[in-house]
């Protein structure tokens, strides 16, 4: 797959990876799955960029995650609709500059390729709630969302809720320690949505990993420096970047740039 210099914007989900000295310390997670929740192609990423890249067109994958902690999982994510991998040339956008949708994989066929029900799932989370995060959702009904309460009352354009009324849900208002331990921490990066949101996962060997969708704000950007304790890596300046002016380059994943298949470890 062909390597891109991608803005934050651009991005359907962000992994960024350092070793902290309080990742050392014993954590309650013992995988972590990257699982394919979408490929798209996007017509014309200057949308992200105004100015930047005219016309020119940009692959990319929309990752979820399945964590598992000794509490039990916890999914992140869950991209876009599986009804798109019935569609043999895709969903296509009604504006050409906009993304082109495949889903290869359900994540329902993955979950089950695992030995995963969804009702085995301890919570659900999502980085915010367009389209292409929030598109499974109710693959999982009885599951706790955890979502900030500024994200959940966001109106919808379309005059609708984003979740079921019924869809048991937890509103945080800011960081969230999800199994109490410090090991799977929400940590509230307001800006691409009001209550946009990013996972902050202490691993065992790795060390801490944040995974991201668009933190799109210089605030939202340092609150992840400052949760790492560590200047990321591989960073570069973007003229006219629209949201942010620190862009990364990323890949689209093969296998897992992280662990990925059943016997992964952490």
């Amino acid at each position: 797959m062909r390597r891109s210099w991608v803005c934050f914007v651009a991005l359907a989900a962000l992994s960024i990876s350092a070793t902290i000295a309080s990742a050392q310390t014993k954590s309650g997670v013992d995988k972590l799955y990257i699982l394919n929740c979408g490929e798209g192609v996007a017509g014309d990423i200057s949308r992200w960029s105004p100015g930047v890249d005219v016309g020119k067109s940009m692959d990319f994958v929309d990752n979820c995650y399945l964590i598992h902690h000794a509490q039990g999982w916890l999914l992140w994510d869950t991209g876009v609709t599986d009804a798109i991998a019935a569609m043999p040339q895709g969903q296509a956008p009604a504006d050409p500059r906009m993304t082109h949708w495949r889903r290869p994989k359900t994540l329902a066929s993955q979950l089950d390729a695992g030995g995963v029900k969804p009702a085995e799932i301890k919570y659900l989370a999502v980085s915010h709630t367009h389209p292409d995060h929030i598109g499974n959702v109710e693959l999982f009904p009885q599951v706790m969302l955890l979502v900030q309460k500024a994200e959940y009352e966001w109106p919808s354009p379309l005059g609708v809720g984003r979740f079921k009324p019924e869809h048991p849900v937890t509103k945080l208002e800011g960081d969230h320690d999800v199994f109490g331990d410090g090991s799977v921490t929400i940590v509230a990066t307001p800006g691409h949505t009001p209550g946009h949101q990013s996972l902050l996962v202490k691993l065992p060997k790795t060390g801490a990993l944040v995974l991201s969708a668009m933190p799109c704000t210089s605030r939202a950007i340092g609150k992840i420096v400052a949760s790492l304790r560590t200047t990321p890596t591989r960073t570069r300046r973007w003229p006219r970047c629209s949201a942010s002016p620190i862009c990364w380059r990323r890949r689209k994943p093969s296998s897992g740039s992280i662990t990925t298949g059943r016997s992964a470890t952490a």
